[in-house]
């Protein structure tokens, strides 16, 4: 069996490794990507570290293995790999906990830390070797071993007290333990540097030391008046836990720290804080480490950078930016602004830059699962990595358009092999600010397309990669010009002859779910539709959500109330497949819930055409792997029936 037969069995493609994650010795010697499979049980995807030769010559050799997998790697400046995994640790209770681990270069794993509250991610002075992590810790603990006996008092308890906002986030709660930093040598007990300090460590923020092991710069959550927060930057001294603010401004937020290899500068991603009546921009900074300047680097650039590394002469910063349906690697000159594109197609992920210039990444794209590459000036190149090359069973070729304004509009068109006229699937990405340019597991066309389909893959208004004025074209108006936007691209898809217009499906996640389901409230067009985990009553969903403060700097009551689609479904004639998970918590399930009662309290349909799949214990995402198939297996059961006229046959384990 070839791997473009696995999609066709959703055994063999839930079983196919995925690879993510990338992390490089100082050195630039030592190469680590992590490898995700289901474990024995199927009841999760666990992750091990395999080291791929930089020289693309030897061929990759796993590192460690466990039950519990292992995730959050880095390097000591001799070449020891640091690594978090919750396997056991000796002499400790049974209850697993995120443990920081040590492989030296040819050893045994031995353990280093393992706090109660588990550890988080984990940064390492390229110099010095000091190792700063993230650690959960009770809000009274003064020190690991007292945040223990907390824990331990706490026992059964489920009930957490909160005296802010946020309490939840994508699929979790937050709190009672909140994130510090600890530090120290590797070997030596971890001091904690910050102390209890609430929100300000949440689970989007990042941090860096100086080559010196002597200071931390950390992205900083501090609140604000209605229940908002801005993401500040702060320096904290190492020896005496000192903290003083590099940068805030009520405009901006600042994240991805990234200090310079000389130590006395970091790089930032700035954010730009949007209103309802202007989306914000993003850029990158430097900030002085020794006054807090803030300098912007190549302000003008009509692209949102994310991911920047230094190079090693402190001169630029190598970055990832959305453009035109691929992330290409870009190098920005910290003094002229100049921006340079590194690569072409495709889509680039955690780049690191050894001392001689080298970048490696992962490189992925539509038709293309994540594998490393090494990036020169001479050219890229694949590494051999630890996972065989996949073969996709079709094609991927470009479709493009005319908005209605006059707006360029393209997408990605996933083709299956074959002579006879397709049906169309039209999948619409979430976010809104994304774009359709990297493989994905969770929504793979190659799944659809190994069973006859085509897969449509449009960028409409609100997507990233076309500059600032294309975003701003559907801002605080999500059913407006994205909705015609789609319609236009669909019209052009289905006017090729590989396209069999007379059976299409609208389909979409999140963002993607709304739009399908304005979609099935304005256009009969479609045989069916599939909305996953989408947002319905939007003046209900602007105050449940997990993170509010952002969705009122777009939607005004007006604009949600307008672009509501829940005041369409008198319209809605289309069999609509509703998904759903309970611990979803950035769209609660309450939007699910009253859909599926407005939907079916206004049909006159009582033969069941559409349907809910409902997973108690999954979040935003379907994360396990029997739950993967079954999210698979219906959504293909659902398109078979009405766009084939096949009968309705769900996975059987749904009974």
């Amino acid at each position: 069996m070839t791997t473009g037969d696995l999609f066709a069995d959703l055994d063999g493609f839930v079983a196919l490794p995925r690879v993510a994650g990338l992390w490089l010795s100082p050195d630039g010697r030592r190469l680590v990507v992590g490898v995700s499979v289901p474990n024995a049980k199927k009841t999760k995807f666990v992750s091990s570290l395999w080291e791929v030769d930089p020289d693309g010559e030897r061929p990759a050799r796993r590192l460690t293995r466990s039950d519990q997998g292992e995730n959050g790697a880095a390097f000591t400046p001799d070449g020891d790999l640091l690594f978090v995994s919750a396997r056991p640790v000796p002499d400790k209770d049974d209850d697993p906990r995120r443990a920081l681990w040590r492989l030296p270069h040819g050893g045994e794993a031995e353990l280093l830390a393992a706090p109660p509250g588990g550890v988080g991610d984990v940064v390492v002075a390229r110099e010095a070797g000091t190792v700063v992590l993230g650690a959960a810790m009770l809000p009274s603990a003064t020190d690991p071993d007292h945040d223990r006996n907390l824990h331990d008092q706490r026992g059964e308890v489920a009930a957490i007290l909160h005296d802010e906002y946020p309490v939840r986030f994508w699929d979790h709660d937050l709190g009672p333990a909140r994130t510090r930093l600890l530090a120290g040598l590797p070997g030596e007990e971890l001091r904690d540097i910050t102390g209890h300090v609430g929100r300000a460590l949440h689970d989007d923020s990042t941090w860096d030391v100086t080559p010196d092991g002597g200071t931390v710069v950390a992205s900083w959550a501090v609140g604000e008046t209605g229940a908002s927060q801005r993401n500040t930057l702060v320096a904290v001294d190492v020896a005496t836990g000192e903290r003083r603010v590099l940068a805030d401004d009520v405009a901006y937020d600042y994240t991805e720290p990234r200090v310079s290899p000389d130590g006395t500068a970091v790089a930032v991603v700035v954010w730009e804080r949007p209103v309802p009546e202007r989306v914000g921009d993003s850029w990158l900074a430097v900030v002085s480490l020794a006054d807090g300047t803030v300098t912007p680097v190549a302000r003008a650039w009509d692209r949102w950078p994310t991911s920047p590394r230094w190079t090693p002469a402190g001169d630029a910063l190598v970055c990832v930016a959305n453009d035109h349906g691929h992330a290409p690697l870009w190098r920005v000159d910290v003094t002229s602004g100049e921006v340079t594109r590194l690569t072409e197609d495709g889509a680039y992920s955690s780049p690191r830059v050894a001392p001689d210039g080298t970048v490696y990444a992962l490189r992925a794209a539509v038709d293309h699962p994540p594998t490393p590459y090494r990036v020169t000036a001479s050219g890229v190149t694949a590494l051999r990595g630890p996972v065989p090359p996949v073969e996709v069973p079709g094609r991927v070729t470009e479709v493009t358009a005319t908005a209605e304004d006059g707006t360029p509009l393209r997408a990605w068109l996933a083709l299956p092999e074959g002579d006879e006229p397709a049906p169309l699937l039209l999948w619409i990405h979430g976010g809104p600010l994304n774009s359709w340019n990297d493989w994905h597991w969770r929504w793979n066309p190659w799944v659809a397309v190994a069973r006859g389909y085509a897969v449509l893959l449009p960028d409409p208004a609100l997507s990233t990669g076309y500059g600032l004025d294309f975003i701003q074209r559907g801002w605080g108006q999500w059913g407006g010009t994205p909705y015609t936007d789609l319609m236009a691209v669909t019209d052009a898809a289905v006017a090729l002859p590989e396209i069999d217009g007379t059976r299409t499906a609208a389909m979409g996640g999140s963002y993607g779910g709304y739009m399908a389901n304005w979609v099935a409230g304005h256009t009969d067009r479609f045989t069916a539709i599939v909305t996953h985990a989408s947002l319905w009553h939007m003046g209900q969903m602007g105050t449940t959500t997990d993170w509010a403060f952002e969705w009122v700097r777009e939607m005004t009551p007006e604009s949600a109330e307008t672009y509501s689609p829940h005041r369409f479904v008198h319209r809605m004639t289309t069999p609509m497949l509703v998904i759903h998970g309970d611990k979803d918590y950035r769209v609660p399930i309450g939007q699910a819930m009253t859909m599926w009662w407005d939907l079916t309290s206004h049909s006159p349909d009582t033969g069941g055409a559409h349907k809910f799949l409902y997973f108690p214990d999954e979040g935003h995402w379907v994360m396990k792997p029997e739950h993967v198939k079954v999210w698979y297996g219906t959504v293909l059961a659902f398109l078979a029936h009405h766009l084939n006229g096949e009968d309705w046959q769900p996975p059987a384990v749904l009974g």
